[in-house]
Order: C-alpha cells, then sequence, then structure tokens
C-alpha cells in the first residue's frame, strides 16, 4: 500500500459515494463509520466543532479496503486495517500535519495505528481504561418471566425525562458531556428514540435507546439504569423491547456495545440473543 492509496475529503457526501457500499457491506463492524457520517450529513459539516470534518477511503485498483472518519477536536475513527494499511494512514496524515488526540476501532486496528503513529510522530499511545465489546443481534429471545411493569416509548413532550436519563448515563460512563436544553441538539445523544420500563405505578426505572436505522442496521446505545434498581430485571425487559423496535422499523442487524469489565451486562445481552463480533478500545496520544 501507498501513502497516495488514501483518498481524503471533506466532503461527506463524497465519502459516502466512494465507500458507502463498502461500509454497508459489513455494516457491524462499520457502524461507528456509518454513523458518524450519517450524523455529519444530516446536522452539517460543523455541528460537532469549529473545523470541518475529514474522511478517508483506502481505494486500490478501483476497490475500497478501508476507511475512517475524523471530527475535529475529536480523535479518529477506523475501520479494520491490517498493520501495513494502518502504517500508511499514519505516514499520511503525519505527513500532512494532521493532529490527533485520539484513535479507537477494533482492537487490532486501534493498536496497530498506534504503534504506527508512534513511529512516525513520536507521540505517546495511551490506552484508554474502557474495553467495550460488539455485539451483533442473533435470535432475540426475550426475558421470560418480564418484571411487572411496561415499556414506555418517549416522544417530544419527554424531552426534560430524556436529558435526565442520558445525563445519569452520561455520567455513569465518565462521558465529559454538557446534557441541557442549550447543548442538547449538538450531543450524540439527540437523534436516539428512547424508551423507559416503568413500574406499574409508573415509576421509571430502566432506559434504552436506538440509534436512526442506517445501512439496514440499528444500533442499541444508552442502556442504564440506575444502581440501586438492579438486579430486578429491568435492563433486560427495556433492551429487549428496544431491540424488538428495531426489529419491527426494518433493521436486518442490530448491534450494541459493551462494556468489557461488566460480566452481569454482557451475559445480559447474550441470554437476549447477542453474540460478540469484535473487541474496540482507544488510545490517547501524548
Amino acid at each position: 500500500m501507498a501513502l497516495d492509496d488514501w483518498y481524503l475529503t471533506e466532503d461527506v457526501d463524497d465519502f459516502l459515494a466512494r465507500a458507502g457500499d463498502f461500509l454497508r457491506s459489513r455494516p457491524g463492524t462499520h457502524v461507528m463509520q456509518l454513523t458518524w457520517a450519517e450524523r455529519v450529513r444530516t446536522r452539517g459539516a460543523t455541528a460537532f466543532g469549529a473545523e470541518a470534518p475529514v474522511f478517508g477511503v483506502l481505494e486500490r485498483a478501483g476497490e475500497v479496503h478501508g476507511s475512517f472518519y475524523h471530527l475535529p477536536p475529536g480523535g479518529l475513527g477506523l475501520s479494520p486495517l491490517t498493520p501495513e494499511q494502518a502504517d500508511t494512514l499514519a505516514a499520511r496524515l503525519a505527513a500532512l500535519g494532521h493532529p490527533l488526540p485520539s484513535a479507537s476501532g477494533d482492537l487490532g486496528t486501534a493498536t496497530a495505528f498506534a504503534d504506527a503513529w508512534q513511529r512516525s510522530t513520536g507521540a505517546t499511545p495511551k490506552l484508554r481504561g474502557t474495553r467495550v465489546r460488539l455485539y451483533r443481534l442473533g435470535t432475540l429471545t426475550p426475558p421470560r418471566p418480564l418484571p411487572a411493569g411496561r415499556a414506555r416509548l418517549l416522544g417530544e413532550q419527554d424531552l426534560d425525562q430524556v436529558m435526565f436519563w442520558c445525563g445519569e448515563f452520561a455520567k455513569a460512563v465518565g462521558e465529559d458531556v454538557s446534557i441541557d436544553a442549550g447543548s442538547w441538539a449538538g450531543t450524540r445523544y439527540a437523534d436516539k428514540r428512547y424508551t423507559l420500563w416503568e413500574t406499574p405505578d409508573g415509576t421509571p426505572v430502566s432506559v434504552a435507546g436506538m440509534n436512526p436505522l442506517i445501512g439496514g442496521q440499528i444500533q442499541v446505545d444508552v442502556v442504564y439504569t440506575p444502581a440501586h434498581l438492579r438486579g430486578h430485571g429491568y435492563a433486560g425487559a427495556v433492551t429487549a423491547e428496544v431491540s424488538r423496535a428495531a426489529l419491527a422499523a426494518g433493521a436486518k442487524d442490530v448491534v450494541l456495545f459493551a462494556d468489557v469489565a461488566n460480566p452481569t451486562s454482557n451475559a445480559l445481552y447474550q441470554r437476549l440473543g447477542y453474540r460478540g463480533l469484535a473487541d474496540w478500545v482507544a488510545y490517547d496520544f501524548c
């Protein structure tokens, strides 16, 4: 692979025209590429920062072999790459003077790129603490029996509740984000549909969200139960309901991420019918 095999563009439509079929051929492992490209396409090039995003496509002999997105001031999001492909990308970006605070992707790709970035720039990669596993739904198996209560889809009239639950989730996972009426539209949480599990008296006890249908796939994203309410089956019930809704909305694939360090959530998703696809990590560069 040569440096000039990487085609770079700030135009998301150009990126999708070149890489869209490639990304949709394996929507699971390309979930972040598809999701962030769609967010830029629908919200605008500077919706997530003052600088324009940069997208890249690895092309050779008319075929696409890889891709990336970079939304400054955020990090680099990588499709699966070989060590050689990661090396040429690191050299290309370093030669152009692109500053990178971090890079994320499947375990092998992110590690290969972090090593290559260190060789190209001298930056020291530091593995971020959280390692997550990407799951894809096989046959949905709802929990039996379900806990008492019901699922309720939240609408526009429930924005205050949505922001509250997303804020609690963000704090629980250590995400540094402001979630209020002023910042809501610019967050990654704003384009999701949310469902609450409520007890028979209407008390909300667990929430799950799902992204829009992109490339025939829906990502279940944001699953949260307050610590004092766990162990009652609420998370399983609401995740099963959102997974069912994703399939009813036409998703051929339904995916989600889980913290590898949390055996309870990983076991839960597997009982619901989810099967592991890849482990995902991020490296910060110092």
